[in-house]
């Protein structure tokens, strides 16, 4: 029997896929999660939960209200979506067109082309510069001119850590009016750069943020699209009414109750990284570090051959096998000290055996 076809956009899809699986129990340095959980706040509050909860499609104006007080805004400009990845495919669903335009610095998340492809649009890329990946704003620029229909600014940027002045993104949205200047900042607490809450005087201008990097709520799913209500609505228009569980929703009440656990982690994902970044450049190893729980390190060795040792010793890291820039390189997530400490001590043995 022939298999039956999907449509023509999606049969020239390769479907985003990320090695998830048989990681429990392991050191996870492979996706910038936060290694060291989330707020006890949040374990009682979904323990916490009457069973008729379990039953009942959850209500959201309240953490939209709640979401909006953190950031200085109206619930009308926060919309709540089942992870930042959502918000990422109603964006294109919602604004993206066939022969329409997306533009992006390169290398970037690797979710927003796919998202880009399910639509039918032309991809243009421009490359973040070499050696230190500086976002390319002239050339950036120039692009908009022709009007592409999006923008995407990952800052910080995942995987290069690249810092953008949020100042100069805002006088983008406003020169160019008919492109939607999407920022991803999902990364936001460990530098602080953000177009909140200026960005919501322009109506082109969206921020996507989530609570799973620095709140631990990765598998729990909750982000938000925050920006001008008539943006936030049309992007409601293309998701389901119920999307965000309950459980994400409880959890994400309780998490933004404890801001201290936040910014404790924050700081000793800082920490971490002052410990370890004196000892690399002692090495000589090529490295790089911004923003962002993660940095990028050239090894001397193949990656592959080191993400399998690391791995063989209960510690996981990602290659950027194929990555523009970035081929040779490996991503190492930011932990406590204690678990970069330890990252450090199995690295060290899987370069004495190289």
């Amino acid at each position: 029997m022939p298999l039956l076809k999907a449509s023509p956009l999606v049969e020239a899809l390769q479907a985003y896929s990320a090695p998830l699986e048989g990681r429990r129990g392991l050191l996870r340095l492979d996706f910038n999660e936060n290694t060291t959980g989330p707020s006890p706040r949040v374990v009682e509050a979904i323990r916490a939960m009457a069973p008729e909860h379990y039953g009942m499609y959850p209500e959201y104006d309240a953490l939209k209200c709640r979401y909006g007080q953190v950031l200085g805004v109206a619930k009308e400009h926060v919309g709540l979506f089942n992870g930042a990845d959502g918000a990422i495919h109603a964006v294109f669903q919602a604004f993206g067109a066939v022969g329409e335009t997306v533009l992006m610095a390169t290398p970037t998340f690797g979710y927003y082309a796919p998202c880009a492809c399910q639509q039918g649009m032309v991809i243009q890329t421009v490359a973040y510069g070499l050696p230190d990946f500086p976002y390319p704003q002239q050339a950036v620029a120039q692009d908009l001119q022709r009007k592409p229909r999006l923008l995407m600014i990952c800052n910080p940027n995942n995987p290069t850590g690249t810092r953008v002045d949020p100042g100069w993104i805002q006088a983008m949205a406003a020169a160019h009016p008919n492109t939607l200047v999407v920022v991803d900042e999902l990364y936001e607490a460990f530098t602080g750069d953000t177009v909140l809450p200026t960005a919501l005087q322009q109506p082109n201008l969206l921020v996507l943020r989530s609570l799973s990097k620095t709140a631990g709520l990765a598998a729990l799913r909750l982000g938000f699209a925050v920006g001008s209500p008539g943006v936030v609505e049309r992007l409601e228009r293309v998701t389901g009414p119920y999307d965000v569980n309950g459980f994400a929703v409880t959890a994400a009440f309780a998490a933004l109750d404890d801001p201290d656990h936040v910014r404790a982690y924050v700081q000793e994902v800082g920490a971490a990284r002052d410990w370890l970044l004196p000892r690399l450049t002692a090495t000589g190893l090529r490295h790089h570090c911004d923003g962002g729980n993660y940095l990028l390190l050239w090894p001397e060795q193949d990656p592959e051959t080191l993400v399998a040792a690391l791995r063989r010793r209960g510690v996981l890291v990602r290659p950027m096998t194929g990555k523009p820039l970035l081929d040779g390189s490996v991503r190492i997530s930011i932990g406590s000290c204690d678990q970069m400490k330890l990252f450090w001590e199995r690295y060290q043995e899987c370069a004495a055996v190289s």
